[in-house]
């Protein structure tokens, strides 16, 4: 290969721009962001370049096939984490990969392993919570899902762990801001997810956009070569993230121009660079300057054509298929789409007006996303703007709350919006960034109406129960789109607080891409659910929970704030602060990791360890009996954490370590079984070394990380070695 054509293998580009450009005169390796006619086109074009080497068609496909018109749209990856269920999340993935891969598209740049730590940030809907245990089961069954039994299968896809690696620990909640993180805090946390879906086989890492101390891991020399290529011996294929290369020169500014840029990059161990067309003359420029040699890229290049080799692209492109239409958004997939998003629900709050009566019910259901079906899917979908061509999915294809509810036989429904929400300006620096991607328009909050709050008001009083559906639209979610405060916005606050004042028994339905702080009203309200971003039947499984047709299951996967200024609000923080609260307000989390209610009582008792001297090879086995006291059946999650009472260097409290589902009828009990690997209680140590410590530990058994709801049984670790 001559040095402009591997530099091009190198480059992934946008379909949207000049594929004639991309192709024949930069000998592209993959192109994204693209249609069925263009992926064709692209085809046509390779087949003129004199090694014709197939493309990589690479997309956004991050909960469904994000951006393609009629694809089955699941609940954002938060609201599935809600789910804690890995079996399910793997049949999403695989789901999701049947509808890619017959539209032609090899690659999805999913999932995120990033630790939502931050709840300003933006990008939280697009992780799996706080925990890392919890986002490396997670994670590992999409890629599962994903990559199926082989890359050789025409339905598997490559997935794609990202943002490797701390990207979430941002700066005031600010996206892609310098994260402050030593090398010790990432091996405690933020690293394992990512060994975890490495160790799995995620055959793509993705580079964050941030810094860290200094160094942008696009750069990032102990992280690519001594941690992920040495230690883990990863060899799969790296990606930068959206013009990486080009944001260190003209945003970061930590190289001068697109030549010494290439040069680190490539120097760096960077495989694909996504959507820096300068990549190429400054690759190119590098040569020639001296800064690289030909035999620089041949590393990257072989493990691209690596990719192209395994997914068989050279005997089949893999081009779209005459069973697309059948195969996006099937019948199946919508009824796995629906499994889903029952299963991501969490009922926060219930004084027991839940479920609704079968009888005839008059049902006042107010809010301004009641009927919003777009932002009822979230980020990566449709409407949230990150695909020019497309304004949003088939209508008919989604369930808002108002259809949902309309359709449960014997209630009368009136809807009335109640609120607004917001209003955009341009943002007065102008419409685009440097690198001509568009920037985000300026939120204004919308003020309180007084009719339409009268309205909803007198709505209320005609009925029997309110329903009020609130949170964010997607101008509040997403990269560049971190939020100042958690409170809901617009006029939806005194919306709630009219509402409650009705007397009426209030329901609140946050429909919310993140934990948003509620107003102090809500303690009156009768009942409180989370559904995050539901999904195309998100409004169909929120009707079937309130009218008790199915059980409420979904747990938390992230804590809730009752402040702002509470940042940060995850459970698993260092030990170690003078006092325990603010002067003027509690610390501990309105809702925690791991809480929700069912619509029966469950209780937890007599935890007992089969052995409380332990070595450092052997298994801690424990039991305990989970009892349903009440009258409906319940899907519990048993959640095991750890506590290492005294260790080394600061710790946090408590760890979630496993946990387990179980189906209980009504008085049913079970006795159950817990093991777990002593070599699973390890601390990283002021080395950084990961290891168990001797001395004496708990085992904390119980329906969420809450200590008052824990269950404590002690053990000792007498040998580590």
């Amino acid at each position: 290969m001559s040095v402009e054509e591997k530099v091009g293998q190198m480059l992934q580009l946008d379909a949207r721009d000049d594929l004639r450009d991309h192709i024949l005169r930069r000998n592209v390796g993959s192109i994204l962001h693209t249609s069925p006619e263009r992926i064709l086109e692209a085809n046509r074009l390779t087949q003129e370049t004199r090694l014709r080497i197939p493309l990589l068609v690479g997309e956004d496909c991050i909960h469904g096939h994000s951006f393609w018109p009629g694809a089955t749209i699941y609940p954002t990856q938060l609201g599935m984490a809600a789910s804690w269920d890995a079996d399910l999340i793997a049949r999403v993935a695989r789901a999701t990969a049947e509808e890619v891969a017959v539209t032609g598209v090899h690659w999805t740049f999913s999932p995120v392993l990033c630790i939502a730590r931050d709840l300003r940030w933006g990008r939280i809907s697009e992780t799996f919570g706080e925990d890392p245990f919890l986002i490396g089961e997670l994670a590992s069954a999409m890629v599962r899902g994903y990559q199926g039994d082989g890359l050789d299968d025409p339905t598997a896809i490559l997935a794609t762990a990202k943002h490797f690696a701390g990207y979430s620990e941002t700066q005031g909640g600010r996206d892609a801001s310098e994260a402050d993180i030593s090398r010790r805090k990432l091996r405690s946390w933020f690293l394992p997810p990512f060994e975890r879906v490495a160790r799995e086989g995620c055959r793509t890492f993705m580079l964050g956009y941030q810094s860290t101390d200094g160094v942008p891991i696009t750069v990032n020399d102990w992280l690519l070569s001594e941690v992920l290529r040495g230690e883990w011996g990863y060899t799969g294929t790296l990606i930068t993230d959206w013009d990486n290369v080009g944001r260190m020169v003209w945003e970061q500014k930590v190289q001068p121009d697109y030549a010494h840029a290439a040069a680190a990059a490539v120097k760096a161990g960077n495989d694909m660079v996504m959507t820096t067309p300068m990549f190429y003359e400054g690759a190119l420029e590098a040569v020639e300057k001296g800064m690289l040699s030909g035999d620089d890229f041949d590393a990257a290049v072989a493990r691209i054509l690596t990719l192209k080799f395994d997914l068989g692209l050279f005997e089949n492109p893999r081009l779209p298929s005459a069973e697309l239409d059948a195969v996006v958004g099937s019948a199946e997939h919508a009824e796995l789409n629906l499994e889903i998003a029952r299963r991501s629900i969490v009922l926060l709050e219930n004084d027991g007006t839940l479920p609704l009566a079968a009888e005839p019910l008059r049902v006042a259901l107010v809010g301004p996303l009641a009927a919003d079906a777009q932002s009822q899917l979230g980020d990566w979908a449709g409407g949230s703007g990150q695909a020019g061509w497309l304004d949003g999915q088939p209508r008919e294809m989604i369930t808002t709350v108002l259809d949902g509810l309309s359709a449960i036989d014997g209630w009368s429904v009136q809807h009335a919006r109640g609120a607004e929400i917001l209003t955009l300006e341009d943002d007065p620096r102008g419409k685009t960034f440097q690198d001509g991607q568009p920037r985000p328009s300026v939120v204004v909050p919308a003020a309180p109406d007084a009719a339409l709050i009268a309205e909803a008001v007198a709505a209320a009083e005609a009925s029997d129960v309110v329903v009020a559906v609130v949170g964010d639209r997607i101008e509040l979610v997403g990269e560049g789109r971190s939020t100042a405060t958690l409170e809901l916005i617009g006029g939806q606050i005194a919306l709630l607080d009219a509402m409650i004042a009705t007397g009426k028994p209030v329901v609140v339905v946050l429909l919310a891409s993140k934990p948003l702080v509620l107003p102090p009203s809500v303690a009156n309200a009768a009942a409180v659910i989370w559904a995050a971003n539901p999904g195309m039947l998100g409004g169909q499984a929120l009707a079937e929970i309130i009218a008790g047709r199915i059980e409420p299951s979904g747990r938390l996967p992230i804590s809730f704030a009752r402040h702002v200024g509470q940042q940060p609000t995850y459970y698993n923080q260092i030990r170690g602060q003078h006092g325990d609260r603010y002067a003027d307000l509690t610390q501990e989390s309105a809702w925690a990791f791991g809480h929700g209610l069912s619509y029966t009582t469950v209780e937890y008792a007599d935890l007992a360890l089969v052995r409380t001297e332990l070595g450092a090879h052997d298994d801690i086995v424990a039991e305990v009996t989970v009892s349903n006291t009440g009258a409906r059946p319940v899907r519990e999650t048993v959640q095991v954490y750890v506590r290492d009472t005294v260790t080394s260097v600061s710790w946090t409290d408590r760890e979630l370590k496993a946990y387990r589902q179980l189906d209980l009828a009504p008085g049913e009990s079970v006795r159950v079984r817990i093991e777990l690997p002593v070599r699973d209680c390890s601390i990283v140590d002021a080395a950084g070394v990961r290891r168990v410590e001797a001395g004496d530990f708990e085992l904390l058994v119980g329906p969420s990380s809450r200590e008052a709801a824990l269950l404590s049984a002690g053990f000792e670790v007498v040998a580590t070695s």
